[in-house]
């Protein structure tokens, strides 16, 4: 039914920690300063580009594996995603 994507959307968002709402963004970052766009990197993952956008919107977590796949696909260290972590 439509009401369960909303209640998905409505669900998530307040879930989001500013600390979690700041890797986020720095997700999108790294992406497009790699100059890649979702459907790239899902390619690159073997991967849907919903599975990038929702990853990427905070609708599904971030699992640490993941983000290592990523920080790979985007040459960039893990701590890059965490700018306001020590490490």
């Amino acid at each position: 039914s439509a009401s369960g994507s909303i209640t998905t959307a409505m669900v998530s968002a307040p879930q989001q920690k500013p600390a979690y709402k700041t890797f986020l963004k720095a997700l999108r970052k790294a992406r497009k300063d790699a100059g890649l766009t979702q459907a790239d990197v899902a390619k690159k993952l073997g991967r849907n580009q919903s599975w990038v956008s929702k990853k990427e919107s905070g609708e599904r977590r971030m699992d640490p594996v993941e983000l290592c796949e990523l920080a790979k696909v985007y040459q960039l260290p893990i701590h890059a995603f965490l700018p306001d972590f020590p490490g």
